[in-house]
């Protein structure tokens, strides 16, 4: 699949639901009701649309949400989705649900690495922000937890606002030292149910680095492939083959759109070619009404040509999605 620019799509995100137990002040409102059931597409769906992926040049697919390990039959999407393609198969979670069982089933399925979102590690604010019970020490926990069971490299996500939590950057630097993991800040986005992104509460990326150089000084990685969203960093006093690192994901101050190498599915089946599209493109029904498996194809294939040059945060053209976040996957 390539689109009108010339940039070939190798990754591609699946939202298997829309369910999420965090309602995440940048994300999502308390009051957001989730799709009906009947409108998500089922695991045969899910299921087909990463083979359909797979002979279309997908090399790595991620399973999102809403939070992926609420769906009741994740194992058997993973196993299936294993069977049909030989794509690297990673997941993005909040961590909340994790359990060395369920870890161990889904490696065994076929899962390679997580994800993990975490964006404070104080208990109150962590509370204030998720609007959820669960804890940073339980997050935590499921990151050793995924450690213990090799599925690795694991990252660390996290969505700095001002005011809120930009204060802890180094901290969460002092996690990846100690775990041995990837930590990527993440700039604040347009991505809220309520459509109340403010730029006052943005923090530049180049911000959050000095913050943490202050502390722990840092060396750029040769970062060989050029769609990756993050730039890394090692720690200069680790050795260079230690696994610690800081990633900065910077789509406000610094765009990486023009080497994007991503695809959306939605949870209820439709295709968006960019994070923020206005635009979707409609699997479900197709599906649905009995479309061959070639005449899917056409449609994904159709849908990377419209992908956008770029997102246009910064523009005064700029229009929010109707969707927030948790509605589209990660």
């Amino acid at each position: 699949m390539v689109d009108s620019y010339g940039r070939i799509i190798r990754d591609l995100r699946i939202s298997i639901t829309d369910r999420c137990n965090f309602r995440c002040v940048y994300c999502m409102e308390p009051d957001v009701r989730f799709l009906p059931r009947e409108d998500l597409l089922t695991v045969d769906e899910i299921v087909r649309v990463a083979s359909i992926t797979g002979s279309l040049g997908v090399r790595k697919i991620r399973l999102t949400g809403g939070e992926p390990t609420l769906h009741p039959q994740l194992g058997a999407i993973i196993g299936r989705i294993r069977a049909t393609t030989s794509a690297e198969i990673a997941m993005i979670t909040n961590a909340s649900g994790l359990s060395p069982v369920s870890l161990r089933d889904w490696k065994a399925a076929g899962l390679t690495r997580l994800t993990v979102s975490i964006d404070s590690l104080k208990e109150d604010r962590f509370a204030r922000l998720t609007r959820s019970t669960c804890t940073p020490a339980t997050v935590l926990t499921g990151v050793e937890m995924a450690l213990a069971e090799d599925l690795t490299p694991i990252k660390l996500n996290a969505v700095l606002m001002r005011g809120f939590n930009d204060d802890e950057a180094t901290d969460l630097a002092w996690v990846a030292r100690s775990l041995g993991v990837e930590v990527r800040f993440i700039e604040y986005m347009p991505l809220d149910s309520a459509h109340a992104w403010e730029s006052s509460k943005w923090v530049p990326a180049a911000e959050t680095r000095a913050a943490i150089e202050r502390v722990y000084p840092l060396v750029a990685c040769d970062d060989s492939d050029p769609s990756s969203t993050a730039r890394t960093f090692r720690f200069a006093d680790l050795p260079a083959e230690s696994a610690a690192r800081v990633g900065f994901i910077a789509p406000v101050s610094s765009p990486f759109c023009g080497a994007c190498s991503r695809l959306r599915i939605t949870a209820d089946g439709m295709v968006r070619p960019c994070l923020f599209s206005t635009t979707e493109w409609d699997l479900r029904s197709p599906m649905r009404s009995g479309a061959t498996d070639q005449e899917l194809a056409d449609i994904l294939i159709d849908a990377t040509w419209t992908k956008q040059a770029g997102h246009g945060i910064t523009s005064p053209e700029f229009v929010q999605p109707e969707r927030p976040m948790s509605a589209i996957g990660g």
